[in-house]
């Protein structure tokens, strides 16, 4: 960060310590960051999730260890008003369509969008795919972030049309022989409609020998979710290497700043894969690095 000016460092620093704010925490209940959500000030708070260009969300895999209840507890205290939901928390393959209507019920309750989902696995299989479809459809779910087997790649695209949703494949790194790379996901969707696109995750990228900033540019016409994240991994390793935001070997200020020139419209949902008992620091952490780098560069 040496190039950036004394104030814009000020900025970067000041937000980051919004997030560190959190870390006394740590051990504390997740009540604790309810009551702490609920005494920060209005204007902290923002619609739609919109924060300098970007709308912000989380994926509840990166708190998969908690309960739904709990988990929307730290949205909250993270300031987020998105939502991806992972399938600890409502299995979009196997659930009821009212299950999922549930989950959409108790999050705008809280005043979170249910924005996408975890990976639904889709098979060459009509009726288990339609289940899937008739979920997100109950629950007002605009994007399907999915691994559709190849053959089924017709009937997917087939069942987004019909049901108007997105489908967002997801690479995965060099352990998934199906869509390691952004690359393999786009170059698999060409002949389909439009509402079959990506969701790039950044480390997974990073670890597929893909360059996150260069993928986000080449592909943005049919960019449908985002994962950001960090990591110390480089290509060909299969550990996540899961660190906190400003910590590992992926251009987050690159990232943000593609992401702002393609004028995404679609919801950066940070991911956090760490496996730890309580992901809270370094999610505030996290977000408060992104924070942070949004301010920066939206003063130019």
């Amino acid at each position: 960060m040496s190039h950036l000016s004394v104030s814009s460092r000020r900025d970067v620093l000041k937000t980051l310590a919004g997030g560190a704010a959190l870390l006394p925490l740590l051990g504390t209940s997740i009540p604790a960051f309810a009551a702490a959500e609920a005494a920060m000030p209005a204007d902290a708070k923002t619609g739609g999730g919109w924060e300098n260009g970007l709308r912000l969300g989380m994926t509840t895999y990166s708190t998969r260890t908690f309960t739904l209840d709990d988990s929307i507890a730290v949205l909250k205290v993270l300031r987020l008003k998105n939502a991806a939901v992972f399938k600890a928390h409502c299995n979009w393959e196997t659930a009821t369509p009212d299950e999922c209507l549930a989950v959409k019920k108790k999050l705008a309750d809280a005043g979170i969008a249910l924005t996408g989902t975890g990976v639904v696995n889709l098979p060459n299989d009509e009726a288990k795919c339609r289940k899937a479809f008739e979920n997100l459809k109950a629950a007002g779910v605009p994007t399907m972030v999915c691994k559709p087997e190849p053959v089924a790649l017709p009937l997917a695209a087939k069942l987004a049309r019909e049901y108007d949703i997105k489908l967002a494949i997801h690479n995965h790194g060099p352990e998934d022989k199906t869509y390691p790379s952004a690359a393999d996901a786009w170059n698999a969707i060409q002949s389909l409609d439009s509402r079959v696109g990506l969701c790039i995750d950044v480390g997974h990228a990073r670890r597929a020998g893909d360059d996150p900033v260069k993928v986000i540019r080449q592909y943005a016409s049919r960019l449908h979710d985002l994962h950001l994240k960090d990591t110390i991994s480089n290509k060909g390793d299969m550990d996540f290497g899961s660190v906190e935001a400003g910590s590992g070997h992926i251009d987050l200020p690159g990232v943000l700043r593609a992401l702002k020139d393609i004028k995404y419209s679609g919801v950066a949902t940070y991911e956090f894969d760490k496996v730890i008992a309580n992901p809270v620091p370094g999610l505030a952490e996290s977000f408060g690095y992104v924070r942070g780098m949004l301010k920066m560069l939206a003063a130019g």
